[in-house]
């Protein structure tokens, strides 16, 4: 009998198989995504030193307080923007998009254009 594979599980492989080709160095840091159902977490990781240099997310009481009503895209937008943010007050002006085996699609890709609108490249 066949067996399903767990959607997470399937997931953990495809950014596995991301994850060989791209690290953060301290010049250009990985922008790192976890998406719950309910919330979203983005976090700018230096994979030389092994440090998390910036983080965001909806359960922060400042975002929670920003997003209010709006839907979870719109939640991943304001998280964008707020790590952007955050990474520029640390001077880091470009990273590497890790989209952490999710597809590029709704609120991963809705947390890219938040990032980019606050003034990251990638």
């Amino acid at each position: 009998m066949f067996k399903k594979r767990d959607r997470n599980a399937v997931r953990v492989i495809r950014h596995e198989r991301v994850r060989k080709k791209i690290s953060g160095t301290p010049a250009r840091p990985r922008l790192s995504v976890y998406r719950s159902l309910n919330h979203i977490y983005a976090q700018i990781i230096d994979d030389t030193a092994g440090n998390t240099l910036v983080a965001a997310s909806t359960l922060e009481k400042e975002i929670a307080a920003q997003i209010g009503e709006a839907d979870k895209k719109g939640a991943a937008k304001i998280v964008g923007k707020v790590v952007a943010q955050r990474a520029l007050e640390k001077g880091i002006k470009e990273v590497v998009f890790d989209r952490g085996g999710y597809i590029y699609t709704g609120r991963v890709a809705e947390l890219a254009a938040g990032a980019r609108e606050g003034g990251l490249d990638f």
